[in-house]
């Protein structure tokens, strides 16, 4: 080939053209660009209009927001979520010139939204994606444990301030709606709300991170949100991901020591709300006064405000039942707060929600919700002329029975109030469970933090990986069957006779736990769960299945306050009491009530030494000791749960 010739091949491989020039010199000359300076898409056929806009907040900083408006709207409601993970894409796919399906996916009510025209609003919070400004994560409001002017009651004033103004297809009606962080989002908006905002609601949101949301759960820290953090606060785009190289988290988080170590080995010191983290272990100031159940409980109610919980939720199950708690007694004649309580995992609200894992619900629950409660909920303050919605204040699924029921109260087992009964179900010898004062023993099992219980059968994946080839992918482990853990060594199981009759559980069970431990420091894993018959007919792949009604762990060295971390007398059999999630569950008959005790729960949560340490973050290798477990029985002050039963 000619030298020439080839000069100029290459030359135009990498976008230029050679020239020869005077003097056998060669000249190049860039080719123009293709991409235009601003491509504006051709949207003919599109049935909505897609607007993006930064909006000022008070202090300068611009927030990145994206507004879908039905073609042809006017005197249209406003649908605003606020979110960490980006409003371009929850704002936007690319395949459809429809808004149901644009909308389709992750905190979208789309079916919702395209029925009663509403203008959607997606924003990005300050500091994460395409707004301006730093990222706190939770930023707490003004004055609690932030003193600054600006937090995120500000900033959602001044956003619907702004669309009120500026959206001219609106009626200047806006509600609220957001899951998990979004669900913190819509909560936190009716702190100090705008006027115009007329309505929230929140789902699954976070609103303790302590206590039983998404950072500890009674002060056992929840190891495997550690890739969740990392991903959060590493970047302002959440673009650079979490890699291990391992198949099974269980392998990663006990070989890598302790989560502080963890969080060492890839980095996270620089990231400030892990330092956080690592530096208030117990429920100090730093969360107990950003706890919004809290702080709601001190402002006024003025925003109709719909708390959605699910009954399986893996991630926040805590937070809206907290703010429940919180705020009903305020509300005798039910104006501003309803309560839902769906048979969900977290976030799943909007899917078809006809079964949970291999439990099936006789029904898309999810669709019931949204056509029958929230619809009417949300046009009753959104719709001009809209009539009042016939929504009960509690709406309440019944998982075993399956059916949903209208209530004013929670926990309540009927319209009128009928309130639970407590049951106790004592631990009893030869690992029975009944409602008998059993006699004065106890049962004992060694923990081991070098072999601790698995948390679900392993291998164990990240929280945000599902996997393909397993049904029991992260989102709804909290159904799964049970049975592989009644079988080891470290888990003590007491099990009821079978029923003969129905039995409803509507609240939170109540563990009230005798026992001592070799060590000095301990974790109580307790787990009430509904065994089905060894045959089911109309299943047999459910057949004995173990199904988890409510489950959680407590850190011992918070037996005397949250907020006081105390070394365990070894050898003392001690009183602990806590909380089970709350239930709504009837135990048909054929099935059997179980309770499970373990002492970790691996790697949902990092691993107890059994040594008490001032900061288990920084524990050590060699403060990680065996330790013998008994749980005791000794009458009327034994082991035992309490079940709210209702009548």
């Amino acid at each position: 080939m000619h030298p020439l010739l080839r000069l100029g091949i290459v030359a135009l491989a990498a976008g230029v053209l050679a020239t020869p020039a005077v003097g056998g010199e060669t000249t190049y000359k860039e080719l123009p660009t293709e991409i235009p300076a601003d491509f504006k898409p051709v949207n003919a056929g599109f049935d909505y209009e897609r607007r993006t806009v930064d909006i000022p907040m008070r202090d300068g900083v611009t927030l990145h927001t994206v507004i879908l408006v039905p073609k042809g709207a006017t005197h249209a409601g406003i649908l605003l979520t606020r979110t960490p993970y980006g409003a371009d894409g929850m704002g936007h796919r690319g395949d459809s010139p429809h808004l149901g399906p644009t909308l389709r996916g992750y905190d979208n009510p789309a079916d919702i939204i395209v029925q009663d025209g509403y203008i959607r609003v997606i924003q990005d919070i300050r500091g994460k994606n395409g707004s301006e400004g730093d990222f706190v994560m939770n930023r707490p409001p003004v004055g609690h444990g932030n003193p600054t002017a600006i937090d995120e009651s500000t900033d959602i004033y001044d956003s619907i301030d702004w669309l009120v103004k500026h959206v001219p297809e609106s009626n200047g009606k806006v509600g609220i709606i957001g899951i998990s962080y979004d669900g913190f989002e819509a909560m936190i908006a009716t702190i100090h709300p705008h006027p115009a905002l007329k309505v929230a609601v929140p789902i699954n949101p976070m609103i303790d991170g302590w206590m039983g949301d998404d950072w500890f759960h009674r002060g056992a820290f929840r190891q495997q949100m550690i890739p969740y953090i990392y991903g959060m606060v590493n970047s302002r785009k959440s673009n650079i991901g979490w890699t291990t190289g391992y198949r099974d988290d269980y392998d990663l988080y006990l070989r890598g020591g302790s989560a502080g170590d963890i969080g060492r080995a890839y980095g996270m010191e620089a990231l400030g709300f892990w330092q956080k983290v690592l530096a208030h272990p117990a429920y100090d100031s730093f969360w107990s006064e950003q706890a919004l159940d809290k702080i709601a409980a001190k402002e006024p109610m003025t925003v109709p405000t719909m708390l959605v919980h699910s009954l399986w939720d893996q991630e926040d199950n805590y937070g809206d039942m907290a703010v429940y708690r919180a705020l009903a007694p305020r509300d005798p004649s039910h104006q501003k707060l309803w309560l839902v309580l769906g048979p969900w995992r977290h976030a799943k609200t909007w899917e078809n929600a006809s079964t949970i894992g291999a439990i099936e619900l006789g029904s898309d629950t999810g669709k019931t919700f949204r056509q029958t409660m929230l619809r009417p909920f949300l046009a009753q303050y959104l719709k001009d002329g809209a009539p009042k919605a016939n929504v009960a204040p509690v709406n309440a699924f019944v998982t075993g029975e399956n059916a949903w029921r209208q209530l004013d109260t929670w926990p309540s087992s009927c319209r009128t109030g009928c309130k639970p009964s407590a049951q106790r179900w004592y631990a009893e010898p030869n690992g029975a469970l009944a409602t008998t004062v059993p006699s004065s023993g106890d049962d004992e099992y060694v923990s081991d933090p070098a072999k601790p219980v698995p948390y679900r059968v392993r291998p164990i994946q990240s929280w945000s990986h599902g996997v393909a080839d397993r049904e029991d992918s992260w989102p709804e482990w909290l159904v799964d069957d049970q049975r592989q853990f009644a079988t080891r060594t470290d888990v003590l199981t007491y099990v009821s006779p079978v029923l003969d009759k129905p039995m409803g559980v509507s609240g939170e069970p109540l563990v009230h736990l005798l026992a001592s431990t070799t060590g000095t420091d301990s974790d109580w894993v307790v787990k009430l769960i509904d065994v089905y018959p060894d045959e089911v007919e109309e299943k047999p792949s459910m057949g004995g299945y173990q199904l988890p009604v409510a489950m959680e762990i407590f850190r011992g060295r918070y037996r005397e306050g949250y907020d006081k971390p105390k070394a365990l007398e070894a050898g003392k059999a001690l009183p602990y009491s806590f909380p089970l999630p709350t239930v709504n569950h009837v135990f048909q008959p054929g099935h059997r009530v179980m309770v499970q005790i373990q002492s970790s729960w691996f790697p949902l949560y990092d691993r107890n030494p059994q040594t008490f340490v001032p900061n288990i973050f920084n524990a050590k290798p060699a403060d990680y000791i065996k330790a013998t477990q008994k749980v005791v029985r000794d009458g009327e002050n034994g082991t035992y749960v309490e079940l709210p039963v209702a009548r």
